[in-house]
């Protein structure tokens, strides 16, 4: 491969009520416990779906494997994730966004897909601008969560990735979205210089980053490794967390042609029938619905 990718537009959505080419909201969102971020769609320019960020480079065609386990009722549950860059762009208030696809797999059956948007601004923060996400029982598509700057009224992006993490700086939002999508999420650098092992190799000068949302128990976080070049290396949990989940890296591919039109086809999938579910109109209860046939 020589670097360049030719990246494709998703069209599907983009005049629908899941991604609004409006201006910045301006509503204060005080359900997070935390100041929310302000988006400035002029501090992006035509550059910002090359996502270069030295903690968490986004290329496309690279898919990232995680393999590990969480906690049901006090059993361990195989769990894997494929992270995939593809190469699709999507313009959320203004901005070019990248397109990641996440699939989510429990004892060997996926219960998750989702796709997220992301774009680097001129100082060289990512952020996240969204994400529209399906939950499935085997096959069957059984629920969804979808949300974009502005849509709901109030949801705000924020950031994945500072430009320079350090310690001691604060806390920050990496987007929020008022009920019912309840995206509450914040992180903020715990650790800096560590060193870990895992299935794709050793790395040095780790930096380690706690998230938590307002759902979590005091004191619980998720712990994210980053290494540079590289991205998240290895998934792990402190305090009082129920799930206890614990992830590494176990596999960086570059994907084939074939592999890459196939996640186009599943991100544009997922966007496609998220439009849909923004048109159609919410299921009435039944006496409500004889009463209006009177």
């Amino acid at each position: 491969m020589n670097g360049k990718h030719h990246r494709r537009t998703l069209l599907a959505g983009t005049a629908g009520v899941l991604v609004l080419g409006l201006g910045v909201a301006v509503t204060a969102a005080k359900a997070q416990k935390g100041p929310v971020m302000e988006l400035d769609p002029a501090k992006f320019d035509q550059s910002s779906t090359n996502i270069n960020n030295d903690w968490w480079p986004l290329k496309p065609g690279i898919r990232l494997t995680y393999e590990g386990y969480t906690i049901d009722d006090g059993k361990k549950i195989p769990h894997k994730i494929t992270d995939t860059t593809t190469d699709l762009v999507k313009v959320i208030n203004g901005v070019r966004t990248l397109v990641a696809l996440e699939m989510d797999f429990s004892n060997g059956r996926m219960i998750e897909k989702e796709i997220a948007f992301h774009a680097q601004d001129k100082e060289g923060n990512v952020w996240h601008f969204g994400q529209l996400r399906e939950v499935y029982d085997v096959d069957e598509l059984v629920g969804y969560r979808a949300w974009n700057v502005d849509s709901p009224k109030g949801a705000k992006a924020g950031i994945r990735m500072p430009a320079k993490p350090a310690l001691g700086t604060p806390d920050y939002s990496q987007g929020y979205a008022p009920a019912p999508f309840n995206w509450t999420d914040r992180a903020r650098v715990s650790q800096m210089g560590q060193s870990t092992k895992v299935r794709t190799g050793a790395y040095k000068d780790v930096m380690v980053i706690d998230e938590w949302d307002d759902e979590s128990p005091k004191g619980a976080f998720q712990t994210k490794w980053y290494a540079r070049g590289v991205g998240i290396v290895r998934i792990g949990f402190k305090g009082p967390d129920k799930s206890k989940e614990e992830m590494e890296l176990v596999k960086i591919e570059q994907l084939t042609p074939e592999q890459m039109a196939e996640a186009r086809t599943q991100a544009i999938g997922i966007d496609t029938r998220a439009f849909e579910y923004g048109r159609m109109a919410p299921v009435a209860p039944m006496a409500a619905a004889e009463g209006a046939k009177k």
